[in-house]
């Protein structure tokens, strides 16, 4: 499956952006997904992961509650709505997906990766 990640941008501290990935080729439908975030000089992060029916989400603890993922599988969608920005969210921000289909926390199971969008919090 290929992805496409938009949304990113420029928001100041308290702000909101909804991230979107596109997926195309194979069924979007049968996958997992999951967003991941690598700020300058850090070691890529898990944000948020949604299973393959969108029944099943995890967040990481340092977005949870102003983070939202979901999913449109008609759309070959994936969202991440972003509320409550803070500066340290600041990071570029990519999609992946998994085959297995499941809302997985670690990179492992992901074998597909969109571009990456940057996301900038202005204080």
């Amino acid at each position: 499956v290929q992805l496409q990640a938009s949304g990113g941008g420029l928001v100041q501290a308290g702000g909101s952006l909804r991230l979107s990935c596109a997926a195309s080729g194979r069924t979007f439908s049968g996958y997992g997904m999951g967003w991941f975030r690598q700020a300058p000089g850090k070691v890529r992060e898990v944000v948020a992961a949604i299973s393959y029916s969108g029944r099943t989400t995890y967040y990481a603890d340092s977005v949870k509650g102003r983070f939202t993922i979901s999913r449109d599988n008609a759309e070959n969608t994936v969202y991440l709505q972003m509320n409550s920005l803070k500066p340290e969210d600041t990071a570029v921000y990519y999609c992946a997906a998994n085959p297995r289909g499941v809302a997985s926390m670690t990179e492992r199971p992901y074998d597909s990766w969109g571009q990456g969008t940057q996301v900038t919090v202005s204080s």
